[in-house]
């Protein structure tokens, strides 16, 4: 995919990043229907887009492959467990020494400072998220027009759960430090896609632990009882998403 055919959707979601804030139809509680609706799309997308398409990818590339990388290749699976596995165990340090979610939330909303390491850690991961959210702008399992922009939309429905999520953990931190960081990460992601290409099989496995991270990610957001979340809307926007992907 040509460069200068993915650069505005790096733009755009460095855009979310950077004035999530300024979404006020996303505030009040209880949790806004549209937030609940878009994490049901992104969900959608992984399980009826995603995971497809690596398993075709499995499928092309598995027989060219020996040693070390047919095993990674034939594993898919297990490195999207990996990607899930890991923001989980990532989640449950930032949170470790804040007693537990509910004491993390509450208190914090109103921008109580995080001490920085646990803050660091958190919005660190996130961009490491971005960068690779970013690079498979170009290099994603499948590559035409249509990909791209149930690629876009689907992470930028993404990005406003997370983000919104992570303006609530570190509000002040967040639109001081954090939303610059996260949009620079996911520029930084495309820029390296613009001049380092992977092989085939890495960029697989960069899309499973994506998949994974996708996941989780939605799910802590929804599932949690004090963000008291919309079942309806999450279960719409995930078949309202899935139907169009299974249209297309």
């Amino acid at each position: 995919m040509p460069w200068y055919v993915t650069v505005l959707p790096a733009l755009g979601f460095a855009l979310i990043h950077l004035f999530i804030g300024r979404l006020r139809f996303l505030s009040g509680e209880p949790r806004s229907r549209w937030l609940s609706a878009a994490g049901g799309a992104a969900v959608a997308y992984v399980f009826l887009h995603l995971m497809p398409e690596l398993a075709r990818a499995q499928e092309d590339v598995g027989a060219k492959l020996d040693g070390m990388a047919a095993a990674v290749e034939h594993h898919i699976w297990a490195l999207s467990l990996v990607g899930l596995a890991g923001f989980y165990g990532l989640e449950r340090a930032v949170r470790r020494g804040e007693g537990g979610r509910g004491a993390a939330t509450a208190p914090q909303h109103e921008g109580s400072p995080h001490p920085a390491g646990r803050f660091w850690l958190h919005i660190g991961s996130f961009a490491l998220y971005n960068l690779i959210i970013g690079y498979l702008l170009l290099h994603r399992v499948e590559r035409d027009a249509w990909g791209l922009a149930l690629y876009f939309v689907a992470l930028g429905l993404h990005f406003l759960t997370s983000d919104y999520g992570l303006r609530l953990d570190h509000r002040r931190d967040y639109d001081r430090v954090a939303r610059w960081v996260l949009a620079g990460a996911v520029l930084a992601g495309w820029a390296m896609g613009t001049v380092v290409a992977l092989p085939e099989v890495w960029v697989d496995v960069l899309f499973a632990l994506l998949a994974g991270g996708v996941v989780l990610n939605v799910l802590k957001e929804e599932l949690p009882e004090e963000r008291d979340s919309r079942f309806l809307p999450f279960a719409l926007g995930t078949a309202g998403y899935g139907a169009l992907l299974l249209a297309l």
